[in-house]
């Protein structure tokens, strides 16, 4: 052993020592508020004939999702969470690729039939950078307001795009950030596509390691819940200090009946939940992000019939223009237009970019799963709103409001039967693994909250509205009133 002293004293030449440095080769690093550094992979040799993560991130249908937001109305309220769906879908690349090394062994216990482990590193990295890539402007509201015309989501789009625009790039990969793939491995897209749709149903097709895989995509926890919570919560400006995914990956493994939670992960996973849940009430249906929304589904239907007409799914090579950018710059250019209907949406568009709140709050309140089953019995919007004009008075009978109605599921309604998001926890003291734990866990997560908001054109008529909100609902001591 050379000391520091000895060292030196030596001359340059003699402390010359010649690096390793095809550790370098065909690697990359992104730098990341949330994960500090990730890896991806490139080009070894230009001489080489293969492709790698990086051909996948630089295509335009990766390109695209750097033009929509992840925030679709919250980044209006939010100054700084003008974050998009590319920069999750890298961070949810590189939290796939922890999960999937640290899952390994226990997933080879599990089944005897697993691929290589770098072989399911990539493919769940892949999965993972994939995952949002079929998404249209303003993300999920697309799916609701546009996509469901035809019975489509995001994810079926993706599916396709991964299919029949990027398997030529995925099936000419062969090695993850890890290394090479065993010999004769050739990486599926179909298994990725898979990956990326909760599936409706057991899939007998499919090898039993991917159907457990599939769970990190559509349980509880996920790949991709993991990073957009704190990804969201970093870009809006909350605290990070509830998750802990390190710990929360540390202590889960696989068993014959699927994901398990060692019961020191507990902790970990409530936490999250519970940074989950503020974040949805706080973020996600912040009252302005409800209100801007409202005054977004007058519009966007017949924004998105003019622009993108007729099935995505028949014309891919149009779809991958479709984002918020295009949207933005071809509804400005309306505001010139002879046609009137296309002058009419872009005055409203231009509303909600110029940040005109069209619609302020008049009553607000949050309703347990318990609360609306011991409820009236309608569940839907245009039915609370046909009660509560039943209760205003008579000279208020016509005035415009709108019922919005926030539902959001921090946890399955039932996690014992539903096992797709189902987690067992293993006991360490008695060696058994149950989901009935899982219980005490969601003992104070409330399985399901429904934010209820009535909205007007002002203030005028906050008390009548509030007062009749109360008398629809019949759950008046429940309820506090706010017009804040």
């Amino acid at each position: 052993m050379i000391f520091f002293a000895e060292w030196c004293k030596q001359s340059a030449m003699e402390r010359t020592v010649s690096p390793n440095l095809d550790i370098y080769k065909g690697m990359a690093l992104i730098a990341d508020p949330i994960h500090q550094y990730a890896f991806f992979t490139v080009p070894q040799d230009s001489t080489l004939k293969e492709t790698t993560e990086k051909d996948l991130i630089d295509s335009p249908w990766m390109q695209r999702l750097r033009r929509i937001y992840q925030l679709q109305s919250a980044r209006w309220v939010y100054p700084a969470a003008e974050h998009t769906r590319f920069q999750h879908s890298l961070g949810t690349m590189h939290i796939a690729g922890e999960f999937a090394r640290h899952l390994y062994p226990s997933l080879c216990e599990v089944c005897s039939d697993v691929p290589s482990l770098n072989y399911i590193e990539e493919l769940m990295r892949i999965a993972g950078l994939l995952h949002d890539v079929g998404h249209g402007p303003y993300g999920h509201f697309f799916d609701e307001h546009y996509l469901s015309k035809w019975g489509l989501t995001h994810e079926v789009i993706g599916q396709q795009i991964i299919l029949k625009k990027l398997g030529n790039i995925i099936s000419h990969i062969r090695r993850s950030p890890s290394g090479a793939f065993a010999d004769g491995e050739i990486l599926d897209p179909r298994q990725a596509a898979y990956l990326i749709k909760m599936p409706e149903a057991w899939d007998k097709k499919q090898p039993r390691w991917l159907q457990l895989l599939c769970q990190l995509f559509s349980g509880i926890y996920t790949v991709d819940n993991l990073d957009y919570v704190q990804r969201d919560a970093y870009m809006t400006g909350f605290s990070l200090d509830m998750v802990d995914i390190p710990r929360l990956r540390y202590y889960t493994f696989f068993t014959a009946e699927g994901v398990t939670l060692h019961q020191s992960g507990m902790s970990a996973m409530r936490r999250f939940l519970n940074a989950r849940l503020n974040l949805y009430s706080n973020v996600y249906f912040h009252r302005t992000t409800r209100a801007l929304d409202l005054h977004l589904q007058e519009i966007f239907h017949d924004t998105m019939t003019v622009l993108f007409p007729g099935n995505p799914l028949k014309n891919l090579d149009a779809y991958q223009h479709c984002d918020e950018w295009s949207l933005f710059n071809e509804v400005q250019s309306w505001l010139t237009e002879k046609d009137e209907t296309k002058r009419k949406l872009a005055r409203e568009w231009k509303k909600l970019y110029d940040r005109k709140v069209k619609w302020k709050m008049s009553f607000s309140t949050e309703i347990s799963v318990a609360q609306i089953h011991r409820g009236t019995g309608f569940a839907q919007a245009k039915d609370y709103e046909k009660k509560i004009r039943e209760y205003l008075p008579v000279k208020l009978k016509n005035i415009l409001f709108r019922v919005d109605l926030a539902t959001q599921d921090p946890r399955p309604l039932n996690p014992m039967a539903e096992s797709g998001k189902r987690i067992n926890i293993f006991n360490p003291v008695t060696g058994f693994t149950s989901p009935e734990q899982l219980e005490e866990i969601f003992r104070f997560i409330p399985a399901r909250v429904m934010h209820f908001r009535v909205f007007a054109l002002n203030h005028d008529y906050d008390e009548a509205l509030s007062r009749a909100a109360e008398k629809a609902l019949g759950a008046q001591e429940t309820i506090t009133p706010t017009n804040v």
